[in-house]
């Protein structure tokens, strides 16, 4: 995760915020949720490695969780902003090594436009 963060502020020169949830919502939320609609958000979820049971429920921990950040992620929608939402599965390694070869990717495609529109620009 902090390589992508990291290819995206250095290849965009933006800043950048990298939060692990559920408890980022207590943090961060009001921030993102509000204010000018500038951001530009990534939600990365994964299924739980070892899902508890919530005492006395017929739930999980998982499943709280899992609920929490669809709830997160339509509140960004629903304010207009501009979100994405990634599901990695149980395999969390193999599919974070793929979404980083992709963000470089996209990066490196970004920033081959900008320099051949400036080239034409110049004429």
């Amino acid at each position: 995760m902090w390589s992508i963060r990291h290819s995206v502020r250095d290849g965009r020169h933006v800043a950048t915020c990298l939060q692990f949830g559920p408890r980022f919502l207590h943090s961060t939320g009001q921030a993102y949720k509000g204010g000018p609609n500038t951001g530009v958000f990534l939600q990365i979820t994964c299924d739980d490695a070892l899902d508890l049971a919530v005492p006395d429920q017929k739930y999980t921990f998982g499943v709280v969780k899992t609920a929490q950040a669809r709830g997160d992620f339509e509140v960004l929608l629903n304010r207009g902003r501009r979100a994405l939402r990634g599901h990695l599965g149980a395999d969390v390694a193999a599919h974070l090594g793929t979404l980083e070869a992709a963000f470089v990717s996209a990066l490196q495609s970004f920033a081959r436009s900008r320099v051949e529109r400036a080239s034409l620009e110049r004429g």
